[in-house]
C-alpha cells in the first residue's frame, strides 16, 4: 500500500521535497508566488501552540500554511 506523504505530515524539524501541488485557485497562485513549485525543498521549523498553522522554511523565508492547505501539497 502506497500512501501519498503531504507538507501537513511533516512534523517539526523534517525535511522533504515537493512533489504536486494538488489545489486549484488562488491557494494554487499563493504557492506558486512563494516559489514552491515541483522539486523545491520545504522543512517544518514548527507548529503553532494550538497545533494549526505550522512553519516552514521554503526558499529562505519562513511561511505559515494551514494544515487543510498544505495537505494539498504532495511530496517526494
Amino acid at each position: 500500500m502506497n500512501v501519498e506523504k503531504t507538507l501537513s505530515c511533516l512534523a517539526p524539524g523534517e525535511k522533504a521535497v515537493v512533489k504536486e501541488l494538488s489545489t486549484q485557485g488562488c491557494m494554487r497562485r499563493r504557492f506558486l508566488d512563494i516559489g514552491l513549485i515541483e522539486d523545491t525543498p520545504v522543512e517544518c521549523i514548527g507548529r503553532s501552540p494550538a497545533g494549526d498553522p505550522s512553519a516552514y522554511l521554503i526558499r529562505g523565508a519562513v511561511i505559515a500554511i494551514r494544515a487543510e492547505d498544505s495537505a494539498s501539497i504532495k511530496l517526494a
